[in-house]
């Protein structure tokens, strides 16, 4: 089954807008990409990260760690394949590379992962309600 060339428009820039908010400190809106029960989950955690608050603190502290690190941390999200998953579902995977840059230092890649998103459609739009961040083994 095909999707529609304007789901996969909007998955791209739900991942353009949440990339662009974690990595400039903007945890609310990082958050808001996710449905409010939505869940996170990550290897490089060590519990997941369910609801709006939870989602809200994760991506405060992620930001307050790159602060005090002195390093700029970018997502990269590339390689997307859409998929339908419901009438009002899909399933998105992709590649997650998240790259550092120490100051006055060459970047260089932190986490190459794959992506798995369960998104759902809201009055506001696609959001996630599942994302599993995976590493390769």
């Amino acid at each position: 089954m095909d999707v529609a060339v304007a789901d996969v428009l909007a998955v791209h820039q739900l991942y353009g807008r949440q990339s662009h908010a974690i990595d400039s400190g903007r945890a609310a809106d990082w958050a808001a990409t996710f449905t409010s029960d939505g869940e996170f989950r990550s290897p490089s955690y060590p519990a997941p990260s369910s609801g709006a608050a939870e989602l809200i603190a994760f991506a405060e502290r992620f930001h307050a760690q790159c602060a005090t690190s002195g390093e700029v941390l970018r997502h990269v999200i590339s390689t997307i394949e859409v998929l339908p998953a419901g009438p009002d579902a899909l399933h998105a995977r992709a590649y997650l590379q998240i790259i550092g840059t120490p100051a006055g230092e060459p970047s260089r890649l932190h986490r190459l992962t794959r992506i798995d998103d369960e998104l759902v459609r809201t009055s506001s739009g696609l959001r996630i309600r599942r994302r599993t961040v995976h590493r390769d083994a």
